[in-house]
């Protein structure tokens, strides 16, 4: 099990079209990944489950992989969140 945590610095903090990103992202990959934020945890590769955590700016989330290209996974979910939503915390 991998898991990153990061700060979101967007304006808009996870909307709809980065959250798409991330769910797409998170689609090309086998292992299981995962969003926590404020104790609640959800499936990455499920746009209504990340939608439904209303992540704000200035938010801390973190990404939890597990499975046989948990790193990759990280990697790449790492990528998108710094090109469109935030850094790492």
């Amino acid at each position: 099990m991998k898991e990153k945590t990061f700060l979101i610095t967007a304006e808009t903090g996870v909307h709809a079209r980065p959250a798409t990103l991330l769910v797409n992202k998170a689609g090309q990959f086998e292992s299981k990944l995962e969003i926590v934020y404020k104790d609640k945890k959800v499936n990455l590769k499920s746009i209504m489950g990340v939608m439904s955590l209303g992540i704000p700016k200035g938010s801390e989330i973190k990404v939890i992989a597990n499975g046989s290209d948990e790193e990759a996974a990280i990697k790449g979910i790492e990528e998108v969140i710094k090109e469109h939503l935030g850094e790492n915390s």
